[in-house]
């Protein structure tokens, strides 16, 4: 009864395809789960000290709805040593990468505004315009996972779209901008009325030498909007605290939409964050490195077992084509669950472009990936 209450949007959303099927493990006590997107590493202690020292200063109230100056400015700091400039009022922090994501969507879309999205990529994004009454535009990718820039340049040229949306390094592919393909967009984009929401939450998980971003061009700085975090970074998921960058009349309606729900994002969490920047980039690096060594080994067992992938050069994802088992992505990944009690994801999750893939995380423990590729060989 209380259903028919609900919304027609809300109702034209499912749950997120990657919680769905990690809901599943549940059911199998001994399975071994592959599926979230989440480090295994423990928040770096300088940051758990600084979080346990703003509760005993009582730093506990209320900060300004765009978080406090000290972050703000760290923020500047480390993202200028990417090439990427945004000073302390063109910053604002919220509540994880993801409430980000919807204040920067509620800020700017108006019902039917076209808004262009990868396919594949992480589900949120199809659902937050879907909320807010916003039309879809999926684009798609070559088989190297850069962006098919003939179907995207036509789809532009006959939808006149509001917004694109760009995710590098990407979920779930683990591809990472090149410079070329930067290049290629930012042409595109300056001769276009279309606005860029770059997700960088996996910025810190480039495994290249070379970080590229749509936000590194000044001509085109107000067309874009970078949307970032910590959880990731720094492995704290539950802390929830990200951000939002942007130039100054574009940011004013963000932290209108962002005050409006949440007023600002947990002060102890943003004190932690501060203490990450200034004193945990090597846990950084550290942890990168071991994502690298965990890639190459997945990525060669996968290889010698017969599947086709690329090497991810980002993120904690790769995504190995199943087509030749003549199954569904869902059906692959249930009979890999039910048979050998491994959990990933599979591809549809992430729009049709995902049909014929499925996405293993690697942000779990060297021991886990051995025993998960042991098993998935054995069915083999």
């Amino acid at each position: 009864m209380g259903s028919s209450f609900l919304s027609d949007r809300v109702n034209s959303i499912e749950i997120s395809g990657i919680r769905k099927f990690s809901n599943k493990v549940s059911k199998y006590p001994d399975a071994i789960s592959l599926t979230l997107g989440q480090p295994d590493f423990n928040v770096p202690e300088k940051i758990k000290k600084a979080m346990i020292d703003a509760i005993n200063s009582n730093k506990t109230t209320y900060t300004t709805n765009a978080g406090i100056v000290e972050l703000r400015q760290e923020i500047s700091r480390y993202l200028k040593s990417m090439g990427i400039l945004y000073t302390e009022d063109e910053i604002c922090l919220t509540v994880g990468g993801s409430e980000g994501l919807m204040s920067v969507f509620s800020a700017l879309i108006n019902p039917g505004d076209k808004v262009l999205i990868p396919n594949p990529s992480y589900p949120a994004y199809e659902s937050c315009v879907k909320l807010l009454g916003g039309s879809i535009l999926n684009y798609k990718f070559n088989e190297d996972y850069s962006i098919d820039f003939d179907y995207l340049e036509d789809l532009i040229k006959k939808e006149n779209p509001k917004i694109m949306v760009l995710c590098y390094p990407c979920n779930p592919t683990g591809a990472v901008l090149s410079r070329n393909d930067r290049d290629k967009l930012h042409d595109i984009i300056d001769k276009n009325n279309v606005l860029v929401i770059s997700d960088e939450i996996y910025a810190s998980l480039c495994f290249e030498d070379e970080y590229y971003s749509m936000a590194q061009f000044d001509d085109i700085k107000d067309k874009v909007i970078v949307v970032s975090g910590f959880s990731k970074m720094f492995s704290m998921t539950g802390l929830r605290i990200g951000y939002v960058c942007a130039k100054n009349d574009i940011m004013s309606g963000i932290v209108k939409s962002h005050a409006y729900n949440v007023t600002c994002t947990s002060s102890i969490a943003q004190w932690g964050a501060y203490a990450g920047l200034r004193s945990c980039l090597s846990n950084v690096e550290y942890m990168k490195r071991e994502f690298i060594k965990r890639r190459d080994f997945v990525y060669n067992e996968l290889i010698n077992m017969g599947f086709k992938t690329n090497l991810p050069k980002g993120a904690f994802y790769i995504f190995p084509s199943i087509k030749k088992f003549s199954l569904s992505s869902e059906e692959f990944c249930e009979r890999l669950l039910k048979e050998t009690r491994v959990a990933v994801v599979p591809g549809s999750a992430f729009g049709s472009g995902g049909e014929g893939y499925i996405r293993i995380s690697y942000a779990y423990s060297m021991d886990e990936l051995r025993e998960s590729l042991h098993r998935i060989k054995k069915l083999l």
